[in-house]
C-alpha cells in the first residue's frame, strides 16, 4: 500500500519549521485553490499566510521566473550586480514617497528583513533602544525575536533597552480607552522618564498581523509616528502580511496619513518565492557594508518573480479589487456575526480581515478550543484558513489578491457550515488531537 504524502512528511521532516492546523497535504495548486494529492481543491482563504500573493500558477510569475531560469544572471546581488534585482529595487523606490533619500536591501523573509533593519538603525544611530508592541510578531530569527511581543515568544531573549507597548485594541482596549490615547499617554511617560537619545527606531504594524489582525484606532499611528519624531526615533513599519495592495491601498500605512522612515515588505513580494524587502533612507543602509548579507540575497529569480507581481498589481488592478472584495468579504462576515453568537468581533482592511471567537454567553473570553475545532472542520469542508491572536482565537483571512467574489461567497457558504457544526456540537473534541499549532 503506497504510503500517504503526509505520513512521509512526519517521518522525514522535523517538527522545528512546522505550524500544522489540520493534515493538509498539497499536490498542487491553481489560482487560489489548493489541490490535495487525493485531488480535491479546496479555497485559500491562507494564500499561504499571505505569501501567495497571486494565487497559485500565475502566468505571470510562471513565465518571469521561467524566463530568469533559463538565464540566470548569476545567484545573487553579494559580490555582482544583477538587472531583475537592480530593477526591482527602482520599482519599489518608485512606489515609496522617500525614493530621492532611500535605498533597498534585500533578503529571503520578513524575519531576515525586520533582523537587518533592527541591526542596521542601532548601528546607524549608535543607539540601542527600540520601541515596540505587545503582540507583534516580527520573526522567528534571534534579532527579529528580540523585539518581537507575542505570546509564542514569550522565552525568547529581548534586545536590552526594549521598550514594548500596548497595541490599541478597540475591541480589547487598553485602560478602557478605545481612541488610543491611552497608550500615547504611556509612551509619553516613558519617553520623559528615558535618557534623551536613547531609542534608535519604534517598530510598528499598520494591522497587527499574528497578533490578531487589529486595526488601530483612527489617528493613531498618525499621532505616535509624530511623537517618535519629536524625540528623533525612526519609524519602521512592518507590512510583511498586510502590504502591496493587501489593504486596499498598494502600502497600507496610507490609511493612517503617515509615511515611516523605513518600510519592511516580505511574503507575497515574492508571489510564493523567498523574497523581502526594506526600504529605508540611506544613511541607514549604507551604515556599512558586508554587515546585512546571505549569499542568495537580491537572486534574480526571486527578484523576477518580485517584479512580476508588482506588475500583475499594477495591471489587474488589484489593489482596488482588494478593496471591493475586501468589502465584500466584510460584509458576509458580518451576516456570519448576525448568527452565531461564537463571534465576538469582525474586523479588517480590504482582503485581511480577522474573526475574534469568544465564549458564548461570556464576556469576551477567548475561545480557542472552538476556534482550532473550526478550523479543523472548515478544511474538512474545502476550505483552509488558520488562526493567529495572543490567545489563539482569532481566523485569519488574508485570501490571494486573485480571489474571486464567487470564491469568496463559496468560502463564506464553508464558514457558516462550519460555524453551526462546531456551535451545534457536532464537531468532537478529538478532531484536533495532535494539531496544537500555536
Amino acid at each position: 500500500m503506497t504510503e500517504l504524502l503526509y505520513e512521509r512528511d512526519g517521518k522525514a521532516i522535523g517538527s522545528l519549521q512546522k505550524l500544522r492546523f489540520f493534515p493538509l497535504a498539497v499536490a498542487g495548486g491553481k489560482g487560489a485553490r489548493l489541490i490535495e494529492e487525493s485531488g480535491r481543491e479546496l479555497i485559500d482563504f491562507s494564500g499561504a499566510w499571505g505569501a501567495a500573493s497571486l494565487g497559485y500558477g500565475h502566468p505571470a510569475i510562471v513565465e518571469a521566473v521561467s524566463r530568469a531560469v533559463a538565464n540566470p544572471a548569476g545567484a545573487s546581488i553579494l559580490s555582482a550586480s544583477n538587472e531583475p534585482a537592480v530593477a526591482l529595487a527602482e520599482r519599489l523606490l518608485a512606489s515609496f514617497p522617500g525614493k530621492d533619500t532611500h535605498k533597498v536591501w534585500f533578503g529571503h523573509s520578513g524575519s531576515d528583513a525586520n533582523e537587518a533593519v533592527f541591526r542596521a538603525v542601532t548601528k546607524a544611530t549608535g543607539r540601542s533602544g527600540i520601541v515596540a508592541f505587545s503582540g507583534a510578531y516580527h520573526g522567528c530569527t534571534i534579532g527579529s525575536m528580540a523585539f518581537s511581543g507575542h505570546t509564542v515568544q514569550a522565552g525568547a531573549a529581548k534586545t536590552e533597552g526594549l521598550l514594548q507597548l500596548p497595541y490599541p485594541d478597540p475591541y480589547r482596549p487598553y485602560r478602557d480607552d478605545c481612541s488610543g490615547d491611552a497608550v500615547l499617554d504611556f509612551f509619553r511617560a516613558r519617553l520623559n522618564e528615558a535618557t534623551p537619545g536613547s531609542f534608535a527606531a519604534a517598530f510598528i504594524e499598520p494591522i497587527l498581523s499574528d497578533g490578531g489582525v487589529v486595526v488601530p484606532p483612527e489617528g493613531f499611528l498618525q499621532k505616535f509616528a509624530a511623537l517618535c519624531r519629536e524625540h528623533d526615533i525612526l519609524v519602521v513599519c512592518d507590512e510583511v502580511k498586510v502590504g502591496l495592495g493587501r489593504s486596499g491601498k498598494f502600502h497600507c500605512f496610507e490609511h493612517e496619513g503617515f509615511v515611516p522612515d523605513i518600510l519592511v515588505l516580505g511574503k507575497g513580494l515574492g508571489g510564493g518565492l523567498p523574497l523581502s524587502a526594506v526600504i529605508a533612507p540611506s544613511s541607514i543602509l549604507d551604515c556599512a557594508s558586508a554587515f546585512a548579507m546571505q549569499t542568495l540575497h537580491g537572486n534574480p529569480v526571486c527578484a523576477a518573480a518580485g517584479s512580476a507581481v508588482l506588475n500583475a498589481i499594477e495591471k489587474q488592478q488589484l489593489t482596488e479589487a482588494a478593496r471591493h472584495k475586501g468589502e465584500r468579504l466584510y460584509r458576509a462576515l458580518l451576516r456570519l456575526a448576525e448568527r452565531y453568537p461564537l463571534i465576538g468581533n469582525v474586523r479588517g482592511r480590504g482582503l485581511a480581515c480577522g474573526v475574534e471567537l469568544v465564549k458564548e454567553g461570556e464576556s469576551r473570553t477567548p475561545a480557542k478550543h472552538e476556534t482550532m475545532k473550526l478550523i479543523y472542520r472548515a478544511y474538512e469542508l474545502g476550505l483552509v484558513l488558520y488562526y493567529v491572536g495572543m490567545n489563539g482565537n482569532v481566523l485569519e483571512i488574508t485570501p490571494p489578491l486573485t480571489i474571486t467574489e464567487e470564491e469568496i461567497d463559496q468560502a463564506i457558504d464553508i464558514l457558516d457550515h462550519a460555524f453551526s457544526d462546531v456551535s451545534h456540537g457536532r464537531v468532537p473534541d478529538s478532531i484536533i488531537d495532535g494539531f496544537d499549532a500555536w
